[in-house]
């Protein structure tokens, strides 16, 4: 599942990150499903403040998994507000065995409900992101790989912003880089 950044700062399902993330998992084989949180677009609602955006991200999954009740794995993916509403599903949904995280707001709202965080993932990060600290993200990090039984890899991205303006190319490099150690059958990462 994907999901897009904040929707006050005009996020939507059809970001161009959120749309290359989308086409990446589907270009390996997965069901996947990237979707507006409420208030956004057609859907129904209004923002709120993430509460209610969780439990949509939660009540779509249940739809995703509802036409795939065979899936072995089950991966969640976000881009900046999507990366923290992703992060708390992972934590509330032991099934979802792996994460991408991009530019996650850890100088805007607190990731201290990661302790212990349930599965291994990567963080991506621009080096000159000017809305989430690149130092914010280096401590969330620092912090995640101090638990055991998971590991966390963190990439860092030269020259890019927030957007990943110049970078897309960079960005999805380390993203399918990524899922080529996760996805090998010999991953020592389960």
């Amino acid at each position: 599942m994907i999901l897009h950044p904040h929707p006050q700062a005009g996020g939507t399902m059809n970001d161009r990150i959120t749309q290359q993330l989308y086409k990446t998992f589907v270009a390996r084989g997965f069901g996947v499903l990237r979707f507006n949180f409420r208030g956004v677009g057609r859907s129904e609602g209004e923002f709120d403040n993430g509460i209610g955006e969780l439990s949509d991200a939660a009540s779509a999954l249940d739809w995703v998994q509802s036409f795939h009740p065979e899936a072995s794995t089950t991966w969640i993916a976000g881009f900046s507000f999507g990366a923290w509403i992703g992060m708390q599903l992972l934590m509330r949904r032991p099934e979802i065995r792996g994460f991408i995280s991009v530019a996650p707001p850890a100088n805007m709202y607190d990731f201290s409900f990661l302790a212990p965080c349930p599965s291994s993932g990567i963080i991506i990060q621009g080096v000159n992101d000017e809305v989430v600290t690149p130092n914010a993200v280096q401590k969330l990090v620092d912090k995640l790989r101090t638990q055991r039984h998971i590991t966390i890899h963190h990439d860092e991205i030269p020259r890019a912003n927030h957007f990943f303006e110049n970078e897309m190319e960079l960005l999805m490099a380390s993203v399918n880089g990524y899922l080529d150690f996760r996805l090998d059958p010999n991953c020592p990462i389960k």
